[in-house]
């Protein structure tokens, strides 16, 4: 169950993944902006604003970018070393073991493929209200999740929807078809969504200056009303909250394996992305607060209630428009990452061999990607976005934190590597254990993310809200028993080592 994976195999695994190097520094780079960039500026920041933080919703994204920072500078020393697919689930199982391994996919699933179902419902209130504008008025049923969120002061409550988003499903069912044509051709056309999306916010952000109203940012941190909602709490809450919104840099360490030059171009795309996407969300966040008081922001598209108050209605339209494509791009990206990382954990003998069958004509793993997909749509077809983008952060925070012990373990472990890019800042050494001052701190980060979602579930759990604790407590439950009963038996590295004995 500790077994660790040798680093001859990782580099035999370099040799003969099968999968085409076709991606370089420029698309590595787009595919962090293009996972990023999304459901967290479009959708997240106006819920995050209106429920808990307030205007100060820019000091959680300052919080959570920061805790990003440090978790990419660990991301891009072990893709310096380590340039396969599977990203921080190859680094753990080189590093701490199989069981840490298997933990570590299992929360990138949460990570990257149910994210996918948060980002599709996005998709779902933005592509509706353009249809609208087009005099197509979609069904209420057919955009609606079986189930909803109602906030009642500091309490969160779940309500029936009355309907199935099926506009989510498809555009899940959508972004799967064009992953299973292939690696290169979907990188081309997310770098074409990225330059449109991003254009979009860079007009609104020019355009929507001059209607700013300073005293929308007063208070900037709104009095607290208990519990996460607003005050210094909510800000810590908002900042748990928009978290995922940051997940697209560690989509770019997936990709490794289809890179020209990773060793070089996979650090140089993680910390880029993350930069280029920290600074977008600042400025669009600084606006849109401004523009529209944060009570109002707690809908599916913000941003469209913000281009409405500024009465420009062409720009309201090109506003709806960047975020379908932009949306698109997220959810192209997302199930990437989890179907390379499927691929990776099949080869080891993990999960099935289906998500390692690479489809004959277009190179991808085209079985796994299918199930991946169809996932996702069922979640986002069901399930509110506010209990997915909470389960995504808790899931997301424990896997960056499991990255950043990661450096810490294989550095002292492993003093013998020279890793082409190193984190920075140096370490301690405490009875002559190697203990990285950004690793550290990217552990830290990830436990003050990860606190306020939990008090949270517990807190619900005892006020008659135990759906998010009861889903939360089935997906650990199910992802132990995969490994005790498929994962430990076929695991290829424990074949080997029971066949020397």
């Amino acid at each position: 169950m500790m077994l660790r994976k040798p680093t001859a195999h990782i580099e035999a695994e370099i040799a003969s993944h099968g999968l085409k190097r076709t991606l370089g520094p420029l698309n590595l780079t787009m595919l962090g902006v293009g996972s990023t960039i999304g459901a967290g500026i479009y959708v997240m920041t106006g819920s995050a604003a209106a429920n808990y933080a307030g205007p100060a919703v820019l000091i959680s994204f300052l919080i959570a970018g920061l805790a990003c920072v440090f978790t990419a500078l660990s991301y891009g020393e072990l893709a310096s070393v380590m340039p396969v697919s599977g990203s921080a689930y190859t680094y753990a199982y080189a590093a701490v073991g199989e069981v840490f391994a298997w933990t570590t996919g299992w929360l990138l699933l949460l990570e990257y493929g149910i994210s996918t179902a948060a980002v599709a419902a996005g998709f779902s209130g933005y592509a509706t209200s353009l249809l609208h504008d087009f005099g197509v008025d979609v069904p209420a049923w057919l955009h609606t999740p079986m189930l909803l969120t109602s906030h009642d002061g500091p309490l969160t409550t779940l309500v029936m929807g009355g309907g199935l988003d099926l506009v989510a499903a498809f555009a899940s069912l959508l972004v799967t078809a064009i992953l299973v044509i292939g690696v290169t051709e979907s990188a081309t056309v997310n770098t074409v969504i990225v330059f449109i999306k991003v254009s979009v916010l860079v007009i609104f952000v020019a355009l929507g200056i001059s209607s700013v109203h300073p005293a929308n940012w007063t208070p900037f941190i709104p009095p607290s009303q208990g519990g996460f909602r607003f005050g210094v709490p909510g800000v810590f809450r908002a900042a748990s909250v928009i978290f995922f919104a940051y997940v697209g840099f560690e989509a770019v360490s997936c990709a490794a394996a289809e890179a020209r030059n990773p060793k070089r171009d996979v650090p140089i795309g993680i910390l880029t992305s993350l930069a280029i996407c920290t600074v977008t969300y600042l400025c669009v966040a600084a606006v849109l607060t401004g523009i529209v008081p944060y009570q109002k922001l707690g809908v599916a598209d913000p941003l469209a209630i913000a281009v409405d108050a500024m009465h420009q209605p062409w720009l309201a339209l090109l506003i709806k428009v960047g975020a379908v494509t932009g949306l698109c791009s997220v959810m192209l990206v997302l199930l990437y990452g989890q179907s390379r990382i499927f691929y990776t954990m099949s080869r080891d003998g993990l999960l099935p061999r289906a998500f390692n069958t690479l489809h004959p004509r277009f190179r991808t793993p085209w079985i796994g990607t299918i199930i991946v997909g169809v996932a996702s749509a069922t979640a986002a077809a069901t399930l509110p976005i506010d209990i997915i983008s909470d389960l995504v952060s808790l899931g997301t925070t424990v896997a960056f934190g499991i990255v950043s012990f990661t450096v810490i373990w294989q550095r002292n472990a492993r003093p013998d590597l020279a890793p082409p890019f190193r984190v920075p800042l140096g370490a301690l050494r405490i009875r002559g254990v190697w203990i990285g001052i950004v690793p550290a701190l990217g552990i830290l980060f990830c436990v003050v993310m990860a606190a306020p979602l939990l008090i949270d579930l517990v807190s619900e759990l005892f006020n008659g809200n135990p759906v998010p604790a009861l889903l939360l407590l089935g997906y650990v439950v199910l992802g132990a028993a995969c490994y005790l009963f498929y994962g430990m038996r076929h695991s290829a590295l424990g074949r080997e080592v029971r066949l020397r004995r």
